[in-house]
């Protein structure tokens, strides 16, 4: 039914269309077949933030990681990502919860680079990333928190 529904919205011409795409994304995703998705991604001209998170959650359910997002997208969706740290909250939930360690710390270089301060949302997600990987690494981005409010404790697992 999902392919029905894709090849209508090709005869009117709106696949083209970010929210169109995202969804064709989304719902291949959730039907398991990640290479429909990937093949709707790569068509994508606008390779929006919402898109990126939408591929990356489908690569992160189905097992693939982010390796097999093309990397000319990637890095252009990077960009916006950057400019979004609250996208960085789902993503690094996500690789968190498939233990996804060294996708884990490229997104945290990658917040680092962008120079902008994460919020205790993003700080608060690298340390339940990192926690859920059994990384050490964990405490240090705990430790260096400028204030643990009731969300860090929360997500802190030492916390309970």
């Amino acid at each position: 039914m999902g392919r029905r529904a894709h090849a209508q919205i090709i005869q009117t011409g709106c696949e083209s269309h970010a929210f169109v795409s995202s969804c064709l994304v989304d719902m291949y995703a959730k039907c398991g077949s990640m290479e429909d998705a990937c093949r709707v991604f790569n068509k994508s001209r606008s390779c929006d933030v919402v898109t990126l998170n939408v591929m990356i959650f489908g690569l992160v359910k189905c097992g693939r990681g982010t390796r097999h997002l093309p990397q000319d997208c990637f890095d252009r969706c990077n960009r916006k990502v950057c400019d979004q740290l609250p996208s960085f909250v789902g993503v690094l939930n996500a690789f968190a919860s498939i233990v996804a360690l060294d996708e884990g710390r490229h997104v945290h270089e990658q917040i680092i680079e962008s120079g902008r301060d994460p919020n205790a949302f993003v700080v608060s997600s690298l340390v339940d990333m990192y926690s859920k990987c059994r990384s050490m690494e964990m405490q240090r981005v705990f430790n260096r928190m400028p204030s643990r409010d009731a969300v860090a404790w929360t997500w802190h697992p030492w916390a309970w």
